[in-house]
């Protein structure tokens, strides 16, 4: 009997202390805590002023704040470039519905001051047509498209992956002239690949990549965006 007792017991201490690990929130509402935060994370990266209270909001503040299931109208986030206070971005959360046409259009009517903005990121949840996508090239600015999955983790705060550092113009002069060599000569970098995208890089910029660990120890390269 004692020992029954005791497995017992043990059963509810051991049930106690996974139930204080488990979310019991909402699904919707962790993915885009998640996701939120990865943008923000995203924009100061590339050097616009995001203040670093919103990167620390934590989970319960998140859910505190806009609830089990978010209004993605409040998620925006709009950020002026720290050196180039004329450089604007708007990033814009989509819910679950198929992004077609009539989703772009609501969007464009949202959208104020259109001639200030400089780059409008989309978060989408569900598949965009080809309707979409082609209204979304008439747009005056450049227009960026994530997949939330592709944000519920920082793929640049991983512990294996190589610091990548964005070249300035100048910078890249240097190193062409540095090396005798054209852009065309250097390794490159597909303009797809998730580390182009999160710092949202175009062609024909070059990222210093620095590799350090105990089987690479330090070595750099340098990548061409292509």
């Amino acid at each position: 009997m004692k020992t029954e007792a005791l497995e017992t017991d043990g059963d509810e201490n051991l049930g106690n202390c996974l139930s204080s690990l488990l979310d019991d929130g909402s699904i919707e509402s962790h993915r885009y805590y998640l996701a939120r935060r990865t943008m923000l994370e995203m924009l100061k990266d590339r050097g616009f002023a995001v203040p670093s209270c919103e990167i620390d909001f934590s989970l319960q503040e998140f859910r505190n704040k806009h609830g089990q299931m978010p209004d993605v109208d409040e998620l925006r986030i709009s950020a002026l470039h720290k050196d180039d206070p004329s450089i604007k971005v708007l990033v814009l959360f989509c819910g679950p519905i198929i992004v077609k046409v009539n989703v772009i259009r609501a969007i464009a009517t949202q959208i104020v001051n259109k001639d200030s903005l400089s780059r409008l990121i989309l978060v989408v949840q569900n598949k965009i047509t080809n309707q979409a996508l082609k209204a979304v090239e008439l747009f005056s600015f450049k227009v960026e498209i994530f997949q939330i999955t592709d944000l519920l983790v920082n793929v640049t705060r991983h512990e294996l992956k190589p610091k990548h550092q964005v070249l300035t113009d100048q910078e890249k002069e240097s190193l062409l002239k540095k090396y005798s060599i054209d852009e065309k000569q250097l390794p490159r970098m597909s303009e797809k690949d998730a580390i182009a995208r999160y710092y949202g890089l175009e062609k024909g910029q070059v990222v210093k990549v620095t590799y350090s660990g105990e089987l690479t120890h330090l070595h750099v390269t340098y990548r061409c965006v292509w």
